[in-house]
């Protein structure tokens, strides 16, 4: 007779920490797989080329349709470049999936330079001739880019804008393209007067930082990414400050002025107003939000190898926009417990959860029980890479006034790994942009 009372080890799937984490279907697993991705990047517990296969493992799992449409999100809504270039080669692998790749990619291509960024995906694994949508879609993101854009990103690689041209056999719309098109082909486009042309040119560095600031030349984030070289040239510290007093911030989260105070600190206070500049006119949360913040030791990971922006740089950037936008907001921290930071804002609220308690272990489960038992609120928004120790349970049940369950409990997942704890009773939001805030809000009108 067959034994039954056996210790069964198959507990499903966990965590990197060992928490039980949810079945979620294949949608979602590609969903969290690459909403916060930087294609490539090995994050604290996973490698890159571990979530690139995984990537490629689950498109021909999910319908073509939804693939396409993550594509385009990802690239649209969460400024990923990468990640969605991917997901379309992976599409032209597949006949299910063929038939959505040349409109997909001629959406997905918006900087002239991905078009050949695509092309070297399509070849990473060996050199294939391009599939016929393949062509038809880089055939029609081609004629999207002016002379200035395709001179600025026609860039010294292995593959060439003009390799690309060839290959996809693209139409100019006009004479004036066919112009622009054959100057391409024989190197004599006009030279952009960018930074990066600038600062190769061999011109000096102070002069040439002081002349664009000047000119006005540098986007907002092109400034903000370069203040430590402008330190570093002795650049004019007026220009610097009066850049900063002038830049447009309509479109820069708060987690991108933290970062850029972390190399150059001398002009946090203007990085500060610029950051409260930037929220100022966003609509109020209604009613009390708490904000829970992962401090554990795997967020302090860099978002990439160049970089210097942290995960907890998002972190702490969603959490000063919360404190801005929410019209009563507390912020906690959790890693080993769970701690109340003081109600600042802007970079002291920074200052404040990086000093609330040592990064160490991720018990999420815990900190949730704990606001539960003791804290009221109409909203827990956690921000995490969602590798728990423990079981996570649900946020506080909510009603709308007609007594239909009401979204309380959020999850903004800011990793790429494959497990994740934070579905169930909770939202789950993959990635971080100034989407996740009008989610939110929309998810939480009556008339949604």
């Amino acid at each position: 007779m067959a034994r039954l009372n056996t210790l069964n080890l198959n507990f499903g799937p966990r965590t990197h920490e060992g928490a039980p984490a949810r079945h979620i279907s294949t949608e979602l697993q590609l969903r969290r797989s690459v909403l916060a991705c930087l294609l490539w990047e090995s994050q604290f517990y996973e490698d890159g080329v571990e979530i690139a296969g995984r990537i490629a493992e689950l498109v021909p799992k999910v319908a073509a349709e939804k693939v396409a449409a993550l594509a385009l999100e990802a690239r649209a809504k969460m400024k990923l470049r990468h990640a969605p270039l991917l997901l379309v080669r992976e599409m032209a692998r597949h006949k299910t999936h063929r038939h959505l790749v040349s409109d997909t990619l001629a959406t997905v291509i918006q900087r002239a330079d991905e078009l050949a960024e695509f092309v070297a995906i399509y070849w990473k694994d060996g050199r294939v001739p391009l599939s016929g949508q393949v062509k038809k879609g880089l055939a029609a993101a081609f004629p999207k880019f002016d002379e200035y854009q395709l001179a600025k990103y026609d860039r010294g690689g292995p593959i060439k804008l003009r390799d690309v041209l060839f290959l996809c056999h693209a139409k100019p719309r006009d004479e004036a393209q066919a112009a622009v098109w054959k100057r391409l082909i024989w190197g004599r486009m006009t030279t952009p007067d960018t930074w990066e042309v600038a600062l190769s040119s061999g011109a000096d560095k102070r002069e040439a930082w002081e002349r664009l600031l000047t000119e006005q030349k540098l986007g907002a984030l092109a400034l903000l990414r370069n203040l430590r070289n402008m330190k570093d040239a002795g650049v004019n510290e007026d220009l610097v400050l009066g850049a900063l007093r002038e830049m447009s911030t309509a479109r820069v989260l708060p987690f991108r002025f933290l970062a850029a105070a972390r190399y150059a600190p001398q002009w946090e206070e203007a990085l500060e107003q610029a950051m409260l500049k930037s929220v100022a006119s966003a609509e109020k949360l209604p009613g009390k939000t708490i904000v829970l913040v992962d401090v554990s030791g795997s967020m302090t990971a860099p978002l990439s190898r160049r970089s210097e922006m942290q995960r907890t740089d998002a972190a702490y950037g969603l959490a000063v926009l919360l404190r801005e936008i929410g019209e009563k907001v507390s912020v906690f921290s959790f890693s080993n417990d769970l701690v109340e930071v003081p109600a600042r804002r802007g970079f002291a609220l920074r200052d404040a959860i990086d000093a609330s308690q040592q990064n160490g272990a991720t018990y999420l489960g815990k900190a949730v029980e704990e606001l539960n038992r003791k804290e009221k609120y109409d909203r827990l928004i956690v921000i995490t890479d969602e590798q728990a120790h423990d079981t996570v349970p649900a946020p506080l049940p909510s009603k709308w006034s007609d007594g239909r369950p009401r979204p309380s409990g959020y999850v903004i997942n800011v990793a790429s790994y494959k497990n994740g704890v934070g579905y169930g009773k909770w939202t789950h939001i993959d990635g971080w942009s100034e989407s996740v805030i009008e989610y939110i809000r929309a998810l939480e009108s009556e008339k949604s």
